[in-house]
């Protein structure tokens, strides 16, 4: 259970990785465009280039802190702690699905299975919040009953 649990942290942490890497990336390219972006005779074009790279820049460094948040959530959660109610850092066994609550993550997968990584603040997530195995909820005209929570 415990290796589960660790398995789905571990998905989200690379998850998380992969944006800060790729938000990193977008910067020191969208930095190298406006040092490259020599200056003209067309001095609006110039204008124009070093404009659009800050504006790539800006987009990167806010997609940048927002997996910075999504870092710092991450850590705050202990994947050996056993929950026997819904909470940051459980699994939640459905009739219908699987989830791992964290972080908004989408689908990952582990020992051979697919679970929704989402986060308590999603809609999901506050219909679930607090709930014990065996309780039901209910989201989009849809019945979910709670079967296991690891």
């Amino acid at each position: 259970m415990n290796q589960l649990k660790q398995q789905l942290y571990q998905q989200c942490l690379d998850y998380v990785q992969q944006r800060m890497d790729a938000a990193q990336q977008g910067i020191e390219a969208a930095q190298q465009a406006s040092q490259d972006d020599t200056k003209s005779s067309a001095g609006d074009k110039y204008e124009t280039g070093r404009e659009m790279a800050q504006q790539e820049t800006d987009r990167n460094m806010a997609q940048l802190n927002e997996a910075n948040k999504l870092k710092v959530a991450l850590n705050q959660i202990n994947p050996t702690l056993i929950n026997d109610h819904v909470e940051t850092g459980c699994v939640v066994i459905t009739d219908t699905a699987k989830f791992y609550v964290s972080i908004s993550a989408g689908a990952i997968s582990a020992a051979g299975e697919t679970y929704m990584a989402i986060s308590l603040a999603s809609p999901i997530g506050q219909k679930m919040k607090g709930l014990k195995a065996g309780d039901r909820f209910n989201l989009n005209d849809k019945v979910y009953k709670i079967e296991r929570i690891l």
